[in-house]
């Protein structure tokens, strides 16, 4: 499936070409550290099949696994892109939530769910918040 997204204030933007198929839920304590959430959507790509325009700042971590991650984000916005293990470039985790076409992409499996917080594999129940009226001038 061919996508497309930009970071959030459009400096960078990319197409890519995705298996669906492939979608993933990642609970694990970096991903929720990093993105502020309880977890982080993301479906692996090889990077020559991503075509990227804008050069995204890297930041390198050595996860619980003992193995260094490196997450690329828009050093202007701060939103992130994909990551890679630091000793395989060539397999990127592309974040779904920059992704045009997000809607469209279910995730197929969640990973590291013992790292999960125990609300957040169950949220049906949790009302959806009432729509805020349009401003008046």
């Amino acid at each position: 499936m061919r996508i497309d997204g930009k970071c959030h204030c459009g400096g960078i933007s990319f197409e890519a070409d995705i298996d669906p198929a492939r979608v993933v839920i990642c609970h694990c304590t970096d991903c929720q550290t990093i993105s502020g959430a309880p977890y982080r959507v993301n479906v692996p790509v090889m990077a020559s099949r991503i075509h990227l325009d804008g050069s995204p700042t890297p930041y390198r971590k050595v996860g619980d696994s003992g193995r260094a991650v490196v997450t690329n984000f828009c050093g202007v916005c701060g939103t992130s892109l994909f990551s890679h293990r630091a000793d395989d470039p060539d397999h990127v985790f592309l974040r779904i939530g920059c992704v045009t076409q997000r809607a469209d992409l279910p995730p197929m499996v969640q990973g590291f769910c013992r790292s999960a917080m125990p609300w957040a594999l169950d949220i049906r129940e949790v009302p959806e918040a009432p729509a805020r009226p349009p401003a008046t001038a």
